[in-house]
C-alpha cells in the first residue's frame, strides 16, 4: 500500500464509465524510451548548449537547436483558455492563433461536478493549442481552495481533494487528447497569493497526502506531461529548489517521471536548482551562465549533474513527439463555433443557483430592472496583464444584450435607481462581485459602498435576485436573507452570460453545485490568520513581484486534514452554504439505499440509491457518497467525500445509482509508520445531496 493514494480508487470508479475520459495521454513511446533517446541527443551537445537547457529561452519558450534536432517548445497560459500575448520576443518561432475562447473558469467547471464535460472542456482548449502552435499548455492548476481571499481560486477546482483529482484526470486526458501537453500546477503548498514568493507554508505530512498531493498524483496517473514548482516555499525552502518536494515527493511518492519547470522568477540558488531535481528554471535568470561556470570551476556540480537535470527536459519532449510532428494544425480553427458551444454548455451546468423563494424562474411578461457592476463587460481575472490567466475571447456577450436577447424590451439597465425606480419594478437583477488576480488577495467582505448598495436594494425591492461574479466565496451574511434569488455565477466566460439567461427564463434547470464552502465570516475560517498580523491587501503588481525576500512569513496549515467542509462539520461551525450545496427548477428524491453492512474481505463494497426526479422539469441532481469513522484513532473529519455521480432525469424518470468502493478509500495517512492505513471498527456511509443534506445514512463494520 506504500504511497498509493486512497484517492485513486474512487477517481477510477468516478471516471471509468463516463464517456470520454478513457481517452489516453498522446505519449508516443514508453518512457525508457524516450531517456534513451534523450541520451543521444545530450551527448551531442556543448557544455554551453546544456547550460542553456537549464533555463527558458525567453519568456514562454523551451531552448532549441534546430539543427541538431532538438526545435524550440512553446509554452502557454493558462487553464480556462489560452493568453495570447502581444509582446512574444522572437515572433518568427510561432504563430499564435488570432483569438482563443474564453470559458468558464476552472471553479466554475468544478461546480459543473461533470468529468465528461471537464473532458471535452479540456479538449476544446487543446484544439486551440494545436491549431496555434503550442505544445504545452501551462495547466490545469490542481491547487486547494483553503482561503477564500486567495487571488487564484478562480484557477483551481475547489476545496475538496476526491472532485479536484477526478476533474483533474479528466482535464489531463482531454487535453492531452489532442497532443497538447498538461502542466500541472503549482507544485506545492500555494493556497495563498499575499506575497506569495516570500510565504512559507508549513504543512504536515498527513495533510500533504491527504488533501494536496491526490489532486496532482491524480493528473500524473491521467499522462500529464509536465509540473510546475510553485514560488512559495515548503517548511522552509523554495520549492523550486527543495530536494524534499522535487524528488521525495514529485518523483518518488507520486512517480513523476516528466519534466519538472519552476514558476516564473521563483528560484534564487543555482547549486540547489541543479542539485533540487529540477529540470527547467523558467524563464531563467541572468546570472545562470556565470553561476554554472563558477560552479563547475569549484567542483561544486558536475556535467553530468546538468546532464540529469536537462535530460527529462529532452525526453518529455520526445515521449510527446514534439521534435518529430508538423506544428500547426490549421483545420482545427474549423472548430471554433464547436468550442464556444462548449463554453456555453458549461456555464450552464456550473452555475450554481443558491436561493430561490420561487421567483425563479421568471414569469413571462414580467419588466426587469437590471443594475449593478458586472452589465456591460465580462467578469473575468484582471487589473494584472502579467496574470497567466487572462483570456479576453471574442465575440463577447455581456450580462446586457443577454438578457435584452432573452427578455427584449422587458429589460431595462439602470446604473444608479431611485428608491421609487426599485420600488416599482417587477424584478430587479443586481449585479455583484469581484475581480480576482494572481499575485493578490482580496476581502472577503465586499467593498463598503458596494455592500451598502445590495442591502439597499433588497431593502426596497424583495424580488431582488443577486448575481455574484467571482472567483471564490464572499461575505454574503448582512443581505443574504433579504434576496429573493441569489446566483453564483462565478467568471462565466464569453458567453456565459447567455447561459445564465437560459436559466433565468426556464429554458435550462440550473444544476451547478459549489465545490467550495462559503463562510458567513472570514474569522470562521481556518485561513483567518494567513495574512501576517497589521498586514495590508494590495492592489500593485509591481509592488507584489519585487518584495524583497528577506522578511519570509509562515501560512501554518494548523488545521491539518480539516479543510474546508471537513472544517466546519468536524468543529460545529455552520456555514452560509456548504459544500456540494445547488438548487434546482426540479425536485429530487433518494430511496431504497443498499449496501453490506461488513466491507467485503475481497472486492469492493457496492453502494447503490435510486434517484428519482419527483419535479416537473428535467434536471440533473448530483448524488454525493461521504464516509464518516465513528471512533478514528486520529483526528479524522466528521466526513469526506468519497464518490459521486451527476444523473440528468426527465420528470418521473428514476435511475439506480451505483459507487463500489475500494477499502483503500477509507485510509488515512499514518505519519508513524508513513504510509496510509485503514483502522477497523465502525464507519457510516452517509447518502446525500450535499455535505449537510444527507439523506440516509448506512453502518458499516470493518474487520
Amino acid at each position: 500500500m506504500k504511497n498509493r493514494s486512497n484517492i485513486l480508487h474512487l477517481l477510477i470508479l468516478c471516471t471509468a464509465l463516463l464517456p470520454g475520459t478513457a481517452v489516453q495521454a498522446q505519449q508516443c513511446m514508453t518512457w525508457d524510451e524516450a531517456y534513451h533517446r534523450a541520451d543521444e541527443r545530450i551527448v551531442n551537445l556543448t557544455l554551453d548548449e546544456k547550460i542553456r537547457f537549464m533555463q527558458g529561452y525567453s519568456s514562454f519558450f523551451f531552448y532549441g537547436i534546430p539543427e541538431k534536432g532538438i526545435p524550440y517548445v512553446y509554452l502557454a497560459d493558462a487553464t480556462q483558455g489560452i493568453h495570447l500575448r502581444d509582446n512574444l520576443p522572437d515572433t518568427t518561432l510561432v504563430r499564435q492563433p488570432k483569438r482563443s475562447t474564453a470559458f468558464p473558469c476552472p471553479i466554475l467547471l468544478a461546480s459543473t461536478f461533470n468529468a465528461e464535460l471537464t473532458c471535452r472542456y479540456a479538449e476544446a482548449i487543446g484544439e486551440e493549442c494545436r491549431a496555434g502552435g503550442i505544445e504545452i499548455l501551462l495547466g490545469p492548476g490542481v491547487n486547494i481552495c483553503r482561503n477564500a481571499q486567495c487571488g487564484r481560486n478562480f484557477e483551481y477546482f475547489g476545496e475538496d481533494p476526491l472532485l479536484s483529482s477526478v476533474l483533474a484526470a479528466a482535464y489531463v486526458r482531454g487535453l492531452q487528447s489532442t497532443g497538447t501537453a498538461a502542466c500541472l500546477k503549482h507544485f506545492i503548498g500555494n493556497e495563498t497569493e499575499f506575497y506569495r514568493r516570500r510565504s512559507n507554508s508549513m504543512i504536515d505530512e498527513r495533510a500533504l497526502h491527504e488533501i494536496y498531493l491526490p489532486p496532482f498524483r491524480a493528473g500524473i496517473e491521467a499522462g500529464a506531461a509536465y509540473v510546475m514548482t510553485s514560488y512559495n516555499q515548503l517548511n522552509g525552502e523554495w520549492c523550486g529548489q527543495n530536494p524534499y518536494v522535487i524528488r521525495d515527493l514529485l518523483r518518488d511518492s507520486l512517480g513523476f517521471r516528466g519534466c519538472i519547470m519552476s514558476d516564473w522568477r521563483s528560484v534564487y540558488d543555482t547549486e540547489k536548482v541543479v542539485k533540487s531535481g529540477q529540470n527547467v528554471e523558467m524563464p531563467g535568470r541572468k546570472t545562470v551562465f556565470d553561476d554554472v561556470r563558477s560552479l563547475l570551476a569549484e567542483n561544486r556540480i558536475t556535467e553530468g549533474d546538468i546532464d540529469r537535470m536537462i535530460r527529462p527536459n529532452i525526453a518529455t519532449a520526445i515521449a510527446y513527439g514534439f521534435y518529430d510532428r508538423e506544428k500547426y494544425c490549421p483545420d482545427l480553427l474549423d472548430r471554433y463555433p464547436a468550442h464556444a458551444e462548449i463554453a456555453r454548455e458549461v456555464a450552464a451546468e456550473g452555475i450554481v443557483l443558491l436561493r430561490n423563494n420561487g421567483i425563479l424562474p421568471l414569469a413571462p411578461g414580467c419588466k426587469i430592472l437590471l443594475t449593478g457592476r458586472f452589465i456591460d463587460t465580462i467578469p473575468r481575472s484582471g487589473d494584472n496583464p502579467a496574470a497567466s490567466a487572462e483570456v479576453l475571447g471574442y465575440d463577447n456577450v455581456t450580462l446586457a444584450k443577454a438578457l435584452h436577447t432573452k427578455f427584449g424590451d422587458a429589460v431595462r439597465v439602470v446604473e444608479k435607481p431611485t428608491d421609487e425606480e426599485l420600488a416599482t419594478a417587477d424584478i430587479v437583477i443586481l449585479s455583484t462581485g469581484t475581480i480576482d488576480v494572481e499575485s493578490f488577495e482580496r476581502p472577503f467582505a465586499l467593498p463598503a459602498d458596494e455592500e451598502i448598495f445590495i442591502r439597499r436594494v433588497v431593502a426596497i425591492n424583495p424580488r431582488t435576485i443577486v448575481l455574484v461574479n467571482s472567483g471564490s466565496g464572499i461575505r454574503m451574511t448582512d443581505w443574504h436573507d433579504q434576496a429573493a434569488a441569489l446566483i453564483y455565477g462565478w467568471y462565466p466566460g464569453q458567453n456565459g452570460f447567455e447561459a445564465l439567461a437560459d436559466i433565468l427564463a426556464g429554458d435550462k434547470t440550473p444544476s451547478g453545485k459549489l465545490p467550495i464552502t462559503i463562510e458567513r465570516e472570514f474569522t470562521d475560517s481556518p485561513a483567518s490568520g494567513t495574512m501576517p498580523a497589521g498586514a495590508e491587501f494590495y492592489h500593485h503588481a509591481p509592488r507584489a513581484y519585487n518584495e524583497s525576500l528577506i522578511s519570509i512569513y509562515d501560512v501554518d496549515y494548523a488545521e491539518s486534514v480539516l479543510v474546508g467542509y471537513r472544517w466546519y462539520e468536524t468543529k460545529g461551525i455552520k456555514p452560509l452554504y456548504p459544500f456540494g450545496f445547488g438548487l434546482s427548477y426540479t425536485t429530487f428524491e433518494l430511496t431504497a439505499p443498499q449496501a453490506e453492512i461488513q466491507f467485503p474481505n475481497q472486492g469492493p463494497l457496492s453502494v447503490c440509491v435510486t434517484l428519482t426526479n419527483t419535479g416537473v422539469y428535467t434536471g440533473a441532481e448530483v448524488v454525493q457518497l461521504y464516509v464518516s469513522q465513528i471512533t478514528p484513532s486520529v483526528v479524522r473529519p466528521k466526513k469526506e467525500l468519497k464518490a459521486f455521480r451527476k444523473v440528468m432525469l426527465a420528470p418521473g424518470e428514476s435511475e439506480i445509482v451505483k459507487f463500489a468502493l475500494d477499502r483503500q478509500t477509507l485510509a488515512y495517512w499514518n505519519d508513524q509508520i508513513h504510509d496510509w492505513h485503514v483502522d477497523s471498527g465502525r464507519y457510516e456511509l452517509l447518502l446525500g445531496t450535499s455535505s449537510a443534506e444527507i439523506v440516509y445514512r448506512l453502518p458499516l463494520n470493518v474487520q
